[in-house]
């Protein structure tokens, strides 16, 4: 009896952090109203990754995913935004923005050039870049890596990708 009540109670505090953090008025998961499909100005601490649900307190490695319908979701690692993206409905019509490491301003994602081995907020190794360099992949190949798991999460592609296999 002690147990179900020990688990009631916490069942209890956990929809109630949960509904506090709902009525937060600086926690931005999405956006409506977002018609122009621009990228839209974040500030740090002020929105949450709609992948993994953490508070995106780096800005270089943002990435923004706009509906058709307006609706942008704001991510933190482009790697969380490539899964999150995969089996949303409007996937291929979605506007995608990424921050570009290399010009520091907000890309077309399906055009960006990505790294693999940078330090991302989640590990994955995805940094956006406006120029392609050697061993940068596009945004297809990017996702497919993703979805595998052939990220820098994995020892295996990391020994591979740092030039230790």
């Amino acid at each position: 009896m002690k147990n179900i009540l020990v688990v009631f109670i916490i069942i209890i505090i956990i929809i109630g952090v949960f509904l506090a953090l709902g009525k937060s008025d600086q926690m931005v998961v999405v956006k409506e109203g977002n018609t122009k499909q621009l990228p839209l100005k974040i500030k740090k601490g002020h929105y949450q990754d709609s992948d993994c649900g953490m508070i995106i307190d780096d800005l270089n490695f943002v990435s923004q995913v706009v509906s058709p319908k307006g609706n942008t979701y704001f991510f933190h690692d482009h790697g969380g935004m490539a899964k999150w993206l995969k089996d949303k409905p409007f996937a291929k019509d979605a506007r995608i923005w990424v921050k570009s490491l290399d010009t520091k301003k907000y890309i077309n994602g399906r055009v960006a050039y990505f790294s693999r081995d940078d330090k991302t907020p989640m590990g994955y190794g995805f940094g956006a870049y406006e120029f392609k360099k050697d061993g940068f992949i596009d945004f297809d190949e990017m996702q497919l890596k993703m979805l595998r798991g052939e990220t820098m999460n994995n020892p295996v592609i990391r020994k591979k990708l740092e030039g230790k296999d």
